[in-house]
C-alpha cells in the first residue's frame, strides 16, 4: 500500500487544471476523492472519469469565497467516507493586469478567492482535523511569491499573504497536522485566459505555450507530500519548468 491508498482528500478548484490532475493522480493511487468547484459538469466528469477507472469520487459545487460552502464540502468528505485526512487548497484566480489598469474589482476578487478563500479552507477542516488528531493541509501558492514582476504586484501580493498564512499555520500545527506549500511555476492550464488586459494575456500566453510544464508535475509534487509517513512533513515545495528564469 502506498501512503495515499485509502486517504480521504478534498480538492478545491478541482474541475481543471492541477486540481483536476490532482485528483486523477490520488485516485489512481488509491485516494477516495472529494471534488469541489464552480463548474459543476466539470466536475461530474472528473468525477465520473475516476469512477470509470475504479476509484471514489463524489462532487460538490464549491465558490472558496462562501464559507458556507467550505463547511459543506469537509461534511461531505466526512459523512461519505467518515473523515477527510487532506484538504488540498487549490482554487486560485490570476487576473493580472497593470496597477494603472485600476482593475479594483479584479483586485478584489484576486484577495476574495486567493487569501479568503485559503482562510475559509482552514476554518472548515481545521476543527476536523483537531477533532481526529490528524490531517494535512496542501496549498497551491506560486512562484509569484517569491518573485514581483510587472502586472503580477495585485497577484503576488495574494500569493505572498498565502505563503505567510500557511507558514503560520505551520508553526500552529503541533506534531499532529502537516501543512505543504506547493507554488507553481508557469503551468499549462487556463491561468492567462484570466486576465482583462488583451496585452497581458497574449504576453503571458506566449510565455506559456513557449515553456509551460503540464499539470501534473504539481499533481506529482502534491502526491509525493501527501505519501510520506505522518512524521514527516514536506513544508514547501517549488515546481518550475527548467526554462523559467
Amino acid at each position: 500500500m502506498s501512503g495515499i491508498e485509502g486517504k480521504v482528500v478534498a480538492i478545491t478548484g478541482a474541475g481543471s487544471g492541477i486540481g483536476e490532475a490532482t485528483a486523477l493522480l490520488l485516485a489512481e493511487r488509491g485516494a477516495r476523492v472529494v471534488l469541489g468547484g464552480r463548474g459543476v459538469e466539470r466536475l461530474a466528469d472528473v468525477a465520473a472519469r475516476i469512477g470509470d477507472a475504479g476509484g471514489e469520487a463524489v462532487h460538490l459545487r464549491t465558490d472558496v469565497t462562501r464559507r458556507e460552502d467550505l463547511h459543506a464540502l469537509v461534511a461531505l468528505a466526512t459523512e461519505r467516507f467518515g473523515r477527510l485526512d487532506v484538504l488540498v487548497g487549490n482554487a486560485g484566480v490570476g487576473t493580472i493586469s497593470p496597477l494603472d489598469d485600476l482593475r479594483v474589482d479584479e483586485w478584489d476578487h484576486m484577495v476574495d478567492v486567493n487569501v479568503k478563500g485559503l482562510l475559509h479552507g482552514i476554518g472548515a477542516a481545521l476543527p476536523v482535523f483537531r477533532t481526529q488528531g490528524g490531517g494535512h493541509f496542501v496549498t497551491t501558492c506560486s512562484t509569484a511569491a517569491f518573485r514581483i514582476v510587472p502586472n503580477m504586484a495585485v497577484y503576488a501580493g495574494t500569493k505572498v499573504a498565502v505563503r505567510a498564512i500557511c507558514e503560520g499555520l505551520r508553526q500552529e500545527a503541533g506534531d499532529s497536522l502537516r501543512v505543504t506549500t506547493v507554488s507553481p511555476g508557469m503551468i499549462h492550464t487556463e491561468f492567462a485566459e484570466a486576465s482583462t488586459n488583451r496585452r497581458v494575456r497574449a504576453e503571458v500566453s506566449e510565455a506559456r505555450d513557449r515553456v509551460a510544464i503540464p499539470p501534473d508535475a504539481v499533481a506529482r509534487a502534491i502526491a509525493y507530500a501527501i505519501e510520506q509517513p505522518a512524521a514527516v512533513d514536506v513544508s514547501e515545495i517549488v515546481v518550475r519548468p527548467t526554462a523559467q528564469s
